[in-house]
C-alpha cells in the first residue's frame, strides 16, 4: 500500500510539474521568435523600414512597399518563429509587383524590433494596426490578409474585424488547442492560454479564402486545414501541395494573384502582358 500511495503521490507530484510548466512557459513555447536568438537580418531591396505604432501603446517593427495607384495591398503575417522580412521580400516582387501590389509585414509585439510581449490578444491588436497602417498610407487600396502558420490563425482574426478582399493562408490550423493536442496529446488543454479558434472565427466571412497545405508537414498536419477549410464553408479553395511546413511558402503565389487580383477592381493597371 504505501508503494502505491508513493507512486500515486509521485505520479501527481509530476502532473502539477507539467501544468506548472504549461502555465508558465507556454508562450515561449508558441512564440518562440520572440524569445530565441534575435539575428541580425538584412532588409530586403526595394522597401521602406516604418514603425507601425498600435493603440495600446506598442512599436512594432515593419516593411513597406507602397502599391501602384489603383492596386491593392497584401498585408501579410508571419509565423510564429519567422519575421517579416521573407514574406515582404516575397511579396514585393514576382507576380505580386508584376500586379501593382503593395505590401505591409509586420513584427508581432515582442519580436526583434518591436517593442511588449506577445499574447494572442496584442497579435491580434497588431494585425488591425498593421491594416490601419496599410489604409493610411494607401488609401482606398482594397486589402488582403496573407497568413503563414500562427500568421494565418491572426489573418483570419482581423478579418473577422475588417473588410478584407480575401484571405490567403498558407499551412494554418483550426484552433491551436487542437494542435497543441495533437502534439501534446496529454497536455492539460484547459490552462492553455492563447486558443487561437480560426474555425469559429472563419465561419461569418464572405470574402473567398485560399488554403496552400503541404502534403507533408509535420508541424501543422494536413487535417487541421482541411478542418478550416470546411469551417470556411464554399468560399474556401483548398490546395495540398507536396511539401513541409516551409517549402510550400509561395508555391501557389502566381494563382493567388490571379485570384485576388480579379477582385482589385478596374482602378488597377494590369501589366502589358495581360491586357488585350
Amino acid at each position: 500500500m504505501r508503494l502505491l500511495a508513493g507512486l500515486l503521490l509521485a505520479a501527481l507530484l509530476l502532473c502539477g510539474l507539467a501544468c506548472a510548466a504549461l502555465a508558465l512557459g507556454q508562450r515561449r513555447f508558441l512564440y518562440p521568435g520572440a524569445f530565441g536568438p534575435q539575428n541580425p537580418w538584412t532588409n530586403p531591396p526595394g522597401l521602406a523600414t516604418i514603425t507601425v505604432a498600435t493603440p495600446d501603446g506598442e512599436s512594432l517593427h515593419g516593411l513597406w512597399r507602397p502599391p501602384r495607384p489603383g492596386c491593392g495591398v497584401v498585408v501579410s503575417f508571419h509565423g510564429n518563429g519567422s519575421r517579416p522580412e521573407p514574406h515582404a521580400a516575397r511579396f514585393a516582387a514576382g507576380p505580386w509587383r508584376a500586379g501593382g501590389w503593395g505590401v505591409l509585414s509586420v513584427a508581432y509585439r515582442g519580436y526583434p524590433g518591436s517593442t511588449g510581449s506577445p499574447s494572442e490578444d496584442g497579435l491580434i491588436r497588431d494585425g488591425l494596426a498593421a491594416v490601419e497602417a496599410a489604409r493610411a498610407r494607401a488609401p482606398g487600396a482594397p486589402i488582403l490578409l496573407h497568413g503563414h502558420s500562427l500568421g494565418a490563425a491572426v489573418a483570419v482574426a482581423v478579418a473577422e474585424r475588417v473588410p478584407a478582399i480575401g484571405l490567403y493562408l498558407e499551412a494554418p490550423f483550426d484552433s491551436m488547442t487542437h494542435t497543441v493536442r495533437l502534439h501534446v496529446p496529454l497536455a492539460p488543454i484547459w490552462l492553455l492560454r492563447d486558443t487561437y479558434r480560426s474555425d469559429l472565427r472563419i465561419r461569418g466571412g464572405t470574402a473567398p479564402v485560399l488554403i496552400v497545405q503541404g502534403r507533408d508537414d509535420t508541424v501543422v498536419p494536413a487535417k487541421l486545414a482541411r478542418n478550416l477549410a470546411e469551417a470556411a464553408g464554399p468560399r474556401a479553395q483548398i490546395d495540398v501541395v507536396p511539401g513541409d511546413h516551409v517549402s510550400i511558402l509561395g508555391i501557389r503565389d502566381r494563382e493567388a494573384e490571379a485570384l485576388f487580383g480579379s477582385r482589385v477592381g478596374p482602378a488597377c493597371p494590369q501589366p502589358a502582358d495581360q491586357q488585350g
